[in-house]
């Protein structure tokens, strides 16, 4: 059974695309640019205004509401291989692994729907 994608799931799709080439325009970037490239200085450059601290506190408060939700959430609509969105969230990033994940849920709803309407033969 094939289904047609959807908006939403074009819409998902296109921000883990965006979130993916945002973040690491910004990672190669400093990987070709500054001296020092250990993860060490990498996160403590994150540091070093009080903006990009708040900006680093919401964003652990997100990745450990969505990690928290999407492990429950996979676990309930019965996912598989859902696992892989942990580690791409620190591997990769929050901005690609959060859309990617709501993808992946849009479809498992989608075609669980659809079994839902298929007549029992």
């Amino acid at each position: 059974m094939t289904t047609k994608i959807t908006g939403t799931e074009v819409f998902f799709l296109l921000l883990a695309v965006v979130g993916l080439c945002a973040t690491w325009y910004y990672n190669i970037r400093f990987y070709l640019e500054v001296d020092d490239t250990s993860i060490g200085n990498f996160i403590a450059l994150t540091k070093t205004t009080l903006p990009a601290s708040s900006i680093n506190a919401d964003i652990a408060v997100v990745a450990v509401a969505f990690l928290v939700w999407m492990v429950l959430e996979a676990r309930k609509l019965k996912m598989k291989h859902w696992w892989i969105f942990i580690p791409l969230t620190f591997l990769v990033a929050l901005a690609f692994s959060f859309p990617l994940f709501l993808f992946f849920r849009e479809r498992n709803l989608k075609k669980k729907s659809m079994l839902a309407l298929e007549p029992n033969t």
